[in-house]
């Protein structure tokens, strides 16, 4: 439980910096065309990454073994993400997705604006529940989707 709390205090200085515009971390680009990323938070119980994904661009199919799972969360503009062998679906602005650990999984921005989502990775010893972890994804996808 004091890890959860500390979690939600972490995203909420995420919440607090993403508000400015000064303070939000510049996005690199990937290995993938049309996609880049910025680390938000990365210590050794959780890591948050913004991704930013522009019109036709692509993030291959991959998976994370550094993590015991993690959430994706679309913030803005078109996504469709596919996990494992599940056909690709749309993601909507709110929605969350949990990925386990080592499962392949992929997105890309069919639309023509771009497009942003959260990730939120749970690194191994941290002792967060799967059901904590799907309320923290409310929160975050909440918290993103009120206007600012």
């Amino acid at each position: 439980m004091r890890t959860y709390m500390l979690v939600l205090a972490a995203l909420g200085v995420l919440v607090c910096q993403t508000a400015s515009a000064q303070s939000e971390p510049k996005a690199i680009p990937t290995g993938d065309p049309g996609v880049a990323r910025a680390t938000l938070i990365d210590n050794a119980q959780v890591r948050i990454l913004r991704v930013e994904i522009q019109p036709g661009g692509v993030r291959r199919i991959h998976t994370h073994d550094d993590v015991r799972f993690h959430l994706f969360l679309p913030m803005s503009g078109t996504i469709e993400i596919t996990i494992g062998s599940a056909k690709p679906v749309g993601g909507t602005v709110g929605q969350a997705f949990y990925i386990e650990k080592s499962t392949p999984h992929g997105f890309r921005n069919p639309g023509t604006s771009p497009a942003m989502a959260l990730e939120v990775f749970v690194k191994p010893g941290a002792p967060v529940a799967e059901r904590e972890a799907r309320d923290l994804a409310t929160l975050l996808a909440a918290a993103y989707s009120a206007p600012h």
